[in-house]
């Protein structure tokens, strides 16, 4: 399982040696912070699972902010 999160380590600072330097040339900073975010969210994820820690789905929350809208436009039409 470690060797797994050490892969998972190694691409995605594989994919930052040869994705950072351009931006940085170019001077695209602001691409650049968003592409860490996101490959720092993506890595993140991808080590919880693989280490098999529980993950909310997002349907969930998805459902708890429509139930009640749902809920009171049923209840208008009865």
């Amino acid at each position: 399982m470690m060797w797994v999160v050490t892969g998972i380590l190694a691409t995605g600072s594989l994919i930052t040696i040869i994705e950072a330097p351009y931006l940085v040339r170019k001077r695209m900073i602001k691409e650049l912070c968003i592409f860490a975010v996101i490959l720092f969210i993506g890595m993140t994820l991808s080590i919880l699972q693989v280490l098999r820690i529980p993950l909310p789905n997002p349907l969930d929350w998805i459902t708890a902010m429509i139930k009640p809208i749902s809920d009171a436009v049923l209840g208008m039409l009865k």
